[in-house]
């Protein structure tokens, strides 16, 4: 779900300037996502709604990098048409770092609103994409996201919420595919990497928000099948203070909290070290950024960082080999040396969109046409390796990436081949 600046592939993307979308009004408008849904004229247009502000905005940034790499590549057109690029924030200032609900609206209505929209690529955040789907569902646009985790918005499997997901789908008909593993995959990832270390027993926190609730019963499913014990469940409220009270009850050998680091992280795992000098601490895609890992930037003392580890949907550049010329590219472009990891997912989400246009052939104005080429997908090779979308929306792709923290930076360790049943 969220990862920034880490140094897996070498990190730091230098920051850029883009454009904010105008406000407007509520109005969904939309084609009902079937036939004759048709955009307007010879230039398509694809939209980004990513988080700007906060925490995030320097992995937003490095997705948008790779995004406009892949269209560059093809100069900017698919077939007869001209493709047009619109980043905008789903952030705000009252909520940075992550979607804000009325902003993410928002954008997805402009992007309703606009009848040369072909694609819209976000959001970065589960919880985003929960409000921004239905809407373009409803309009039949497409949507890829670089970075979603959250199992609800594609199955009804253990982790997701009662009318899932069928609720984010109005029209009755699949519009969304993701290029990262759902969070069963990183549940058994966390589980695998746990047993692995030897742990027995497991205390599992939560942020009690829609991906940390989610993922902890994730991870709790697959820790009973892998005969992990989890003891001492607790919601966190990012509003305490402190979490002294209950981390003293942490009598485990490992410790893992599902939540992202905008609702206390720093402080959760500040408090369960303090408690415990002994126990692992670990942690998924919501907390592997330098302002949860980088003591400089508000995050984990040094001594903290040595001891946890975390998971994420990304691999480092040795384990993407497809990734290189990409890689070497985008470093030229951008003039920078370091790349972080989300900017090679950037880059395959606006590769896939294209793709999916360039296979709709005449009908890539066509958005039913281009969901369905999209939906299609098989034996894509990729930078990301090859993969399929199911009919879901899912890619195939199963393996998570387990990072340690060196010198306050979240380091790529290695693959995780995680084992789902």
């Amino acid at each position: 779900m969220r990862f920034n600046r880490a140094t897996a592939l070498g990190l730091l993307v230098p920051a850029l300037a883009f454009g904010v979308a105008a406000c407007g009004d509520d109005d969904e408008g939309g084609g009902g996502g079937g036939g004759g849904n048709v955009a307007e004229g010879t230039t398509l247009t694809i939209y980004s709604s990513l988080p700007l502000q906060g925490t995030s905005r320097g992995q937003s940034e490095a997705v948008i990098n790779g995004e406009k790499l892949a269209l560059d590549e093809v100069g900017g057109k698919v077939g007869k048409y001209t493709i047009k690029y619109v980043s905008l924030d789903d952030s705000t200032a009252q909520n940075p770092g992550t979607a804000d609900e009325g902003k993410t609206a928002q954008n997805a209505r402009q992007a309703v609103r606009d009848k040369s929209t072909i694609f819209y690529l976000g959001e970065f955040n589960s919880g985003g994409t929960k409000v921004s789907l239905p809407i373009l569902n409803k309009a039949g646009i497409p949507q890829i996201s670089p970075s979603n985790t959250y199992i609800g918005l594609t199955t009804d499997e253990p982790g997701s919420e009662p009318g899932e997901p069928d609720k984010y789908y109005p029209t009755g008909k699949r519009t969304y595919a993701r290029v990262v593993p759902r969070d069963k995959i990183q549940g058994a990832a966390l589980v695998s990497v746990m047993k692995e270390d030897g742990c027995q027993t497991a205390t599992l926190w939560n942020d009690k928000s829609v991906y940390g609730a989610g993922l902890a019963r994730n991870i709790k499913q697959s820790a009973e099948q892998n005969d992990l014990t989890i003891e001492n469940e607790q919601g966190t409220d990012k509003n305490s203070p402190n979490y002294r009270a209950i981390a003293s009850k942490v009598k485990s050998d490992c410790f893992v909290w599902a939540g992202v680091t905008g609702e206390n992280g720093v402080q959760v795992y500040k408090d369960v070290a303090a408690a415990n000098k002994t126990v692992k601490l670990y942690g998924p895609d919501g907390v592997t950024e330098e302002a949860f890992s980088n003591p400089k930037e508000g995050g984990i003392p040094a001594s903290v960082g040595a001891r946890t580890k975390t998971t994420v949907a990304t691999l480092g550049a040795k384990d993407l080999p497809g990734s290189e010329p990409i890689l070497e590219k985008y470093k030229q472009e951008y003039n920078t040396q370091t790349v972080d990891p989300y900017a090679i997912y950037g880059y395959e989400t606006m590769a896939l969109a294209l793709d999916a246009l360039k296979r709709a052939g005449d009908k890539a104005n066509d958005r039913e046409a281009v969901t369905e080429a999209l939906l299609s997908t098989k034996d894509r090779q990729s930078v990301l390796g090859t993969y399929s979308i199911d009919a879901n929306g899912d890619t195939t792709l199963t393996d998570y990436g387990l990072y340690v923290i060196k010198n306050g930076q979240p380091t790529y360790s290695k693959k995780i081949e995680a084992a789902v049943s």
